[in-house]
């Protein structure tokens, strides 16, 4: 049995300030799958950018192989703990 880890990037950085950096970072880590958010935002962010999940994603895979790429959609009580 094998372990695969994943992990979510926040899409609040454009390729050429580091965003694409991280999904890199997320590739050389090892990791299985890397997910993004789309139409959700953090109260930190809220005064700076937010990309799409599919423009984000689409453009991220272009670079790619292999894409294991993807949007990640929870059902709101996931997201609130409700």
């Amino acid at each position: 049995m094998s372990l695969r880890l994943s992990t979510v990037i926040l899409p609040y950085r454009r390729r050429h300030e580091g965003g694409r950096s991280a999904w890199q970072r997320a590739e050389q880590l090892g990791f299985h799958t890397a997910y993004t958010y789309d139409h959700l935002s953090w109260r930190t962010f809220r005064e700076g950018p937010w990309f799409g999940a599919v423009p984000t994603v689409r453009g991220l895979n272009a670079e790619r192989r292999n894409p294991v790429r993807g949007d990640l959609v929870l059902p709101l009580p996931a997201v609130t703990g409700a």
